[in-house]
């Protein structure tokens, strides 16, 4: 090869060079503007659901079309908290859940507080179908502008699949999945028929990812989130909006896992705060966490490589069933000094 040859082929690699800089540059150039276009859309919804939904107070039973409210899992947490918020609001409720007597202690204190006409239902969610039957019956005879389903149930402290009692395993499809999948077909009719109303689903937070240790549990709650986001699209044409709230711990829920919730209790509010909080972003998001630190941590879960979730939150999860036995086996000596003293 003579010298010009090389020159000449040195302008042509060095020219090829340059435009694949310039590709990559272009690439480079696309992929940042998308990134900073996202990130300036997140936060914005960020700022539109948790700052601006605040400033307002929407009138619910014009906007949903109906006086009455039902909220199941109601006598205590996030469900006491929320049917709360709704007699706030002037919107007469049905409570549902299994402990009658606590039921009617909480609709006593709310149509005294309130005053707002308050039913409630006493029933066990155990995939007997004719009980739905039964409850249709009375929902019917409601215009229900809101729904919110809340029940559930959770493991008592983290466990391996195994270790999970089988009847367990069965409150966690008829309580988690089973409910809230029937109680929105027996109520959505009537919304549709209306055009107008509004279902709210409590998953949790962790489902975006795989949890260890609370593998059930998890897997029920991204049925809820898959559930209400495609219920959602298929429905919002007739008027009626579905909203996933998507929580992380709570504080009457965390407290029955663990007494020591250290640092994290800046992330943990009440349910009567995250209640607060979460009713205002109703209409201005179908899938939020519900409170703004909570969608910090959000922001945080989905940014995490899935292995490494899963590494943390199998040390949590360790770490939470120790003190949990600890207070169980705390719980049982004292039982036995009382026995012995006695």
């Amino acid at each position: 090869m003579n010298e010009d040859s090389f020159k000449h082929l040195s302008k042509h690699i060095l020219l090829e060079l340059s435009k694949a800089n310039d590709a990559l540059a272009i690439t480079g150039l696309y992929f940042l503007s998308k990134k900073i276009f996202s990130s300036t859309c997140s936060v914005f919804q960020f700022i539109r659901t948790h700052v601006f939904s605040r400033a307002t107070t929407p009138d619910l039973i014009k906007t949903y079309g109906g006086k009455w409210a039902v909220v199941t899992g109601s006598s205590c947490g996030i469900g006491k908290a929320y049917a709360e918020e709704l007699a706030k609001r002037g919107l007469n409720l049905i409570l549902i859940s299994r402990d009658s007597r606590k039921l009617q202690q909480t609709a006593i204190q709310i149509n005294e507080q309130y005053q707002v006409e308050v039913d409630f239902i006493s029933i066990t969610f155990d995939g007997d179908a004719g009980k739905y039957d039964r409850l249709k019956i009375e929902l019917d005879k409601r215009d229900i502008g809101i729904l919110v389903n809340n029940v559930g149930v959770m493991y008592d402290y983290p466990q391996h699949f195994l270790d999970v009692p089988s009847q367990r395993l069965w409150e966690l499809v008829n309580v988690n999945i089973a409910a809230t999948t029937v109680m929105t077909h027996l109520i959505l009719s009537q919304m549709v028929e209306r055009g107008k109303g509004a279902i709210v689903n409590l998953s949790a937070g962790g489902s975006s990812k795989p949890t260890p240790q609370m593998t059930v549990y998890a897997a029920t709650k991204a049925y809820i989130d898959l559930f209400s986001r495609a219920l959602n699209y298929e429905y919002k044409d007739y008027g009626i909006t579905v909203q996933c709230l998507l929580p992380f711990y709570v504080g009457t829920k965390f407290s029955k896992i663990s007494s020591k919730p250290g640092k994290l209790i800046h992330f943990i509010p009440s349910a009567e705060c995250y209640a607060s909080h979460a009713i205002c972003t109703l209409g201005y998001s179908s899938r939020t966490c519900g409170y703004w630190l909570h969608s910090i941590q959000g922001c945080i879960v989905r940014a995490i490589p899935e292995w490494l979730w899963m590494w943390g939150a199998s040390r949590l999860n360790q770490a939470l069933r120790r003190q949990a036995k600890e207070r169980l086996k705390s719980k049982s000596s004292k039982s036995l000094k009382e026995v012995d003293n006695g």
